[in-house]
């Protein structure tokens, strides 16, 4: 191992290893169940140190990792250095071109305060405390899926570090090549210091959820399978199966309680969302009515996600059209009266927007679906075993609408190689290993693909 004393003369960031104060909380993310033991982390306070510290690790043959909020965290490193963009903060707004430029530790929350303050608004993810690079890197589903797209899609340009230690701008016209793999490539592709991002013209949106209580969730679930297959490209929504823990944590209206969350995001016209939800309001009593015109900068309210650190287990896949078939096999397994080990299952609306590319095309897998499928469980004691073994019999039992691809943000905790590449089609994932062993011939940046 190196002495890291060398790098500590190299950069000005802070670095710590194991035996200094400070180490836990600075391998610290999201994700509680994932603890990090690298050898030395940086805490990166500028780029001109993480191309220092790239260019160390690659002097050292050690690999290099990047975690922003820790929210993507599914495996602990137990090795090389892990880089913390948190300090990378900064947002601005260029009201004129509509875009937005903000540093690699950003929260997409920031950016949509920054934006809305312009009547603007980002293609951003369901919850505002997720890391906005690492979601785009990903692709990027949000509650803007359908009448919008992936949010990689609206990617202007990144500047990066690269295996080589070489800090390099990726758009149109720099390195396209490496511009198209990190929209929707998402890792080993380098450590991205700077994100531009197009911004869209929103105040408001009809925007929120309803919510049924345990006995009125099949009709509610039900009614939500046939509307959402002639709803409008405008409109992207999901359904949320929540078996609620009897705890504090948990607002009290839910706490202790199973319930069905359809939420909904229209981005037509505000005054006709209440006829469009109309059909999901008249399906089955009301327990909370929390939908109606929302400003863009609460766009985080819709899915209410946890915002304090939490330890997490997820799994998901994509779907074809479902129908009323699939309703009751998925409420065969998780429905009222099933006992079961997860917080959240929930089957989100796609399609539409996700599925035209852009014009100069990008790396993003998971066009081709219409639906896509996720369980959230939140007990560690179950993680290993119960929660793997639960979710391959609720995917068994819904086997036939199943896609044969994936997106890579949705796929859960894995260690598999075969199931991390099929995120991507044969084609794309191909061109993928050809532009990552271009910028990182030696491996600095380890990944599954």
């Amino acid at each position: 191992m190196p002495e890291f004393a060398e790098l500590r003369a190299r950069i000005s960031s802070p670095v710590f290893t194991p035996s200094d104060p400070g180490f836990p909380d600075e391998t610290t993310g999201f994700n509680l169940a994932v603890t990090h033991q690298p050898d030395a982390v940086v805490v990166a306070e500028n780029e001109s140190d993480i191309a220092q510290t790239v260019r160390f690790a690659r002097e050292n043959g050690m690999p290099v990792r990047v975690q922003a909020t820790g929210h993507g965290a599914t495996e602990p490193y137990t090795d090389g250095v892990l880089v913390i963009t948190r300090k990378l903060d900064r947002v601005s707004i260029d009201a004129q071109e509509r875009t937005a430029t903000f540093g690699a530790g950003v929260r997409w929350a920031a950016v949509l305060a920054a934006a809305a303050e312009h009547h603007l608004a980002p293609i951003t993810g369901s919850s505002p405390q997720v890391g906005a690079v690492g979601f785009l890197l990903g692709g990027g589903l949000g509650p803007l899926a359908r009448s919008h797209g992936f949010g990689s899609d609206y990617l202007r340009e990144l500047r990066l570090v690269t295996g080589l230690g070489e800090i390099v701008v990726a758009n149109y016209t720099e390195h396209p090549d490496l511009f198209w793999a990190l929209r929707g490539g998402k890792g080993g592709l380098g450590i991205v210091t700077q994100a531009t991002i197009e911004l869209i013209e929103a105040d408001t949106l009809y925007a929120g959820s309803l919510v049924f209580d345990e006995p009125h969730i099949e009709q509610a679930l039900r009614a939500w399978v046939d509307w959402s297959a002639s709803a409008p490209d405008e409109v992207t929504s999901s359904v949320a199966l929540m078996r609620m823990p009897d705890l504090d944590l948990v607002p009290p209206p839910l706490r202790g309680r199973h319930v069905l969350s359809v939420r909904v995001v229209s981005s037509g016209p505000v005054d006709a969302g209440p006829e469009l939800a109309d059909p999901l309001r008249q399906a089955a009593p009301v327990y909370l009515d929390l939908l109606g015109e929302l400003p863009t900068s609460r766009l985080g309210l819709v899915h209410n996600d946890p915002t304090d650190p939490v330890p997490v287990w997820d799994h998901g896949m994509l779907l074809t059209p479902i129908d009323q078939d699939f309703a009751s096999a998925l409420l065969g397994e998780v429905g009222p009266g099933t006992e079961i080990p997860v917080v959240i299952t929930e089957v989100r609306h796609i399609g539409a927007g996700t599925k035209i590319d852009v014009d100069e095309g990008s790396a993003v897998g998971g066009r081709n679906s219409d639906y896509s499928l996720a369980f959230i469980g939140m007990e560690p004691e179950l993680f290993e075993t119960v929660l793997p073994a639960f979710a391959d019999r609720v995917s068994a039992a819904v086997a036939p609408w199943v896609s044969p691809e994936l997106t890579i943000n949705f796929i859960g905790r894995t260690t598999s190689p075969d199931r991390v590449a099929k995120a991507w089609p044969s084609d794309i994932l191909n061109r993928l290993t050809e532009v990552r062993h271009r910028y990182d011939p030696e491996g600095v940046f380890p990944y599954g693909y």
